[in-house]
């Protein structure tokens, strides 16, 4: 656990990013994002509650972190919502994002007992720059001041539950039963989500539906493939190439949303792809 990370780690957590990036993208452009959180929480749950019924039950050591996590899912969507409420997707998803990385490298330090060579430090710096580029490039929407608020809180929200079950999978002796019983009891944030905004899930169509709950899964899977990454390799190096997830961001806020400017997103796209393979070969 805690090594270096390889090609394996890499692939998996790039995965995870693009499947991070599409389903927020989804909820962005949902029509109530309070319903679409809701049916992508309880497709969370879905998920998780079969991987915890085909997986080894975690360690009791590991219960307060789930529930840890549980509670900081539920302040993520909520930051998550007022983020995208007025803000641009190709600027508050990198800000949202771009937070986490070296919060959870120094918090992964006294936590985790986690060091990192100077060259990983100087790759987490740069994918980091490359994220805060991002979200500072282009024009601010109206509204946007609490936008960006929210995406910080968000950020910070992330952070949090990358080190809480970063360290709870490590305790679970099980990383499919800690990852089921930490999605699957999500399903009490997916029933109050659609419960808030009862009075119109009678009007929502069968695409709504599929589509809020098939962002819930691809959801599920994305962060469980982290949190699977996470019990063998570095907190902090997990972290920030899972922020990559913000290259493909400003991509699909270019492409499909019409965003702008193009240009100056896939600079520092580059900046942070340039940091990725130097934490990879350094860490």
């Amino acid at each position: 656990m805690g090594g270096s990370v390889g090609l394996f780690a890499i692939s998996l957590i790039l995965t995870a990013a693009l499947l991070h990036s599409i389903w927020n993208a989804m909820v962005k452009g949902a029509v109530d994002r309070y319903v679409s959180i809701g049916l992508v929480a309880t497709g969370n749950a879905t998920f998780g509650i079969f991987l915890a019924l085909v997986s080894p039950a975690p360690t009791i050591e590991s219960w307060p972190y789930i529930g840890m996590t549980i509670a900081l899912h539920l302040a993520y969507f909520i930051c998550l919502i007022k983020a995208y409420e007025f803000g641009d997707f190709s600027q508050i998803y990198p800000i949202a994002r771009g937070t986490a990385p070296l919060i959870v490298a120094l918090a992964a330090i006294p936590l985790a007992g986690e060091s990192f060579a100077n060259a990983a430090w100087a790759g987490i710096v740069i994918i980091s720059a490359g994220i805060i580029f991002l979200a500072l490039s282009g024009k601010a929407s109206p509204g946007s001041s609490v936008s960006v608020v929210a995406a910080l809180l968000t950020g910070l929200t992330i952070a949090g539950y990358t080190v809480v079950d970063g360290l709870g999978v490590r305790l679970s002796g099980s990383p499919g039963g800690y990852i089921g019983w930490s999605f699957g009891l999500q399903i009490t944030l997916g029933i109050g989500f659609l419960l808030w905004r009862r009075e119109i899930l009678p009007d929502l169509s069968a695409r709504q539906w599929l589509t809020g709950f098939g962002g819930g899964l691809i959801s599920g899977l994305s962060f469980a493939i982290v949190i699977y990454t996470m019990s063998f390799t570095k907190l902090g190096a997990v972290s920030a190439i899972r922020e990559s997830s913000v290259v493909m961001g400003a991509l699909i806020g270019v492409i499909w949303f019409g965003e702008r400017p193009w240009h100056t997103r896939l600079g520092a796209a580059v900046m942070v792809a340039a940091g990725i393979v130097l934490l990879g070969t350094a860490s």
